[in-house]
């Protein structure tokens, strides 16, 4: 998509601080941390939500959820543990329409979220 800040930091358009960059995913830290270690991992091909995904679409979906955990214990999440949160749709909370998953970590999170 031409208007997507996601689609921009895949394609290098816009610069950010990739922690992880692989043949279908990328991960860069988020530029408004909700917590101390607050990643995004986004597909590289462009999705706008999670309600967007089609029967074909399982493989990448399975790929951004084990890279995602890799990343977690790459990065040292670990022993003290993380959250992973997927919004679709604005009141849901998503404010970027390319699908990207919210790796974070340390400190605590109440549950019910939100």
């Amino acid at each position: 998509m031409n208007d997507c800040l996601f689609c921009k930091i895949a394609a290098g358009q816009i610069p950010a601080e990739i922690v992880l960059d692989s043949r279908d995913a990328l991960a860069f830290r988020d530029l408004d941390p909700q917590a101390p270690q607050h990643v995004l991992i986004i597909p590289k091909r462009h999705i706008s939500r999670l309600a967007d995904l089609r029967g074909d679409d399982a493989p990448a979906v399975g790929s951004l959820m084990t890279q995602a955990v890799k990343l977690a214990h790459d990065l040292g999440m670990d022993e003290a543990g993380y959250r992973l949160v997927i919004n679709n749709g604005e009141t849901a909370g998503q404010s970027v329409w390319h699908l990207h998953i919210h790796l974070l970590s340390g400190r605590p999170f109440h549950w019910p979220p939100g």
